[in-house]
């Protein structure tokens, strides 16, 4: 299975560029293509789900990575309303009928997205660990 770096070891230009660059850069992607197409919005959308969820994957638990994932889901949902506002194309994909919300959903998928991967880490590293030491607790080794 995938066993990436933890965050926490990355320095803080890595940390910067996972954190923030990346969601804005995939975010104003998102953002133009909401005028241009929905399937390849939808394609995106679905990128960066798997991306918040393999980003879950550096931390050591779901609480920790949910952090990460709400900070990644407001800056791509804020990017990708900017640059469509900009742009001004007549969107594909309905952003519902209060576009800001869509924030707040960006957000809570982005944080359930990286707490599912976070926990799924923490379960990984508890099997591994159990794998290695195979003697239950409390029970002496021969």
């Amino acid at each position: 299975m995938y066993s990436p770096p933890p965050f926490s070891e990355r320095t803080e230009g890595q940390k910067v560029l996972l954190g923030a660059v990346i969601p804005a850069l995939v975010g104003g992607l998102a953002g133009w293509l909401v005028g241009v197409s929905a399937a390849a919005y939808w394609v995106v959308a679905i990128l960066a789900g798997v991306g918040a969820f393999l980003g879950g994957l550096e931390h050591s638990d779901g609480w920790d990575a949910a952090d990460r994932g709400f900070f990644g889901g407001v800056i791509y949902g804020t990017s990708l309303l900017l640059v469509h506002e900009l742009i001004h194309d007549a969107a594909k994909v309905s952003l519902g009928s209060f576009p800001p919300f869509l924030v707040v959903v960006t957000a809570l998928a982005g944080t359930l997205l990286s707490a599912a991967g976070g926990r799924v880490a923490r379960m990984q590293r508890r099997r591994a660990a159990a794998v290695a030491d195979p003697a239950p607790r409390g029970t002496p080794a021969r």
